[in-house]
């Protein structure tokens, strides 16, 4: 794996317009790894895909995010910064098993991990509860209650619950939780980042700014933009102080 270059940056930013977050996930990572298939890389585990996606953007962006967060209670702003470390949950490289049994409360079976297939399966299911009805019935490849199959719809709220549970533990870095306090009001609360949207979301300004100094350096010295791109960030801050 290797940073992203300037004129990555662009082209995963045009081609991303267009696409579903699940999508431009795996934008990303076939820009990181060209060797891969998009299928390959669309059947990582969830949080082995986030795990990639991390370390591309602390390669490309460095360790530091820069994170925002609005009170639910009193719509007080936080502002807050996080260390890539304090959300490295598991090793890339890091190897799971195809699929995995359980035993809770009398129920057992097997189930595997979500992955990239879900996700996309269920984009477009209406309410949370019918997609995550749907994910289950996806990733649950046998369940039986007293020596009894049963369907993934007879599985007891609770043991769904546990389940879930079970898998996060199993792949920590597909759902990362941090609990917020607000300075104003003192209302706690969970928020999800999510490393595809905030990567995004880093990887759009980034994309403006650099057409922003193609157009100005080009406009100045007529250069071309597959020129300016090629040059270092710091090269290209020195032409365009000297031109301000």
């Amino acid at each position: 794996m290797r940073p992203l270059s300037s004129e990555q940056i662009l082209r995963i930013w045009e081609i991303g317009q267009r696409q579903h977050p699940v999508d431009r996930a795996l934008t990303l990572l076939v820009f990181s790894y060209p060797d891969q298939s998009v299928a390959n890389l669309a059947s990582l585990t969830v949080g082995q895909r986030d795990a990639l996606l991390l370390a591309l953007r602390e390669m490309t962006l460095g360790n530091t995010l820069n994170c925002f967060a609005q009170c639910p209670q009193c719509g007080e702003e936080l502002e807050f910064t996080l260390e890539t470390a304090q959300i490295r949950l598991s090793d890339p490289s890091q190897s799971l098993e195809p699929d995995y049994a359980f035993t809770i409360a009398g129920f057992e079976g097997r189930f595997r991990l979500p992955n990239s297939f879900d996700l996309a399966a269920i984009a477009g299911d209406q309410t949370p509860e019918i997609a995550k009805s749907s994910l289950l019935r996806r990733c649950l490849l046998q369940a039986h209650h007293n020596g009894t199959e049963i369907s993934h719809q007879e599985l007891p709220p609770p043991i769904v619950s546990q389940l879930a549970t079970h898998m996060a533990e199993i792949d920590p870095q597909a759902e990362i939780l941090f609990d917020l306090s607000c300075p104003a009001c003192q209302h706690e609360w969970q928020i999800l980042l999510d490393i595809v949207s905030f990567f995004w979301a880093e990887l759009s300004a980034q994309a403006r700014r650099l057409l922003l100094e193609v157009h100005q350096l080009a406009r100045h010295y007529s250069w071309h933009e597959v020129d300016i791109l090629a040059m270092s960030a710091t090269r290209r801050n020195l032409y365009l102080k000297m031109i301000g």
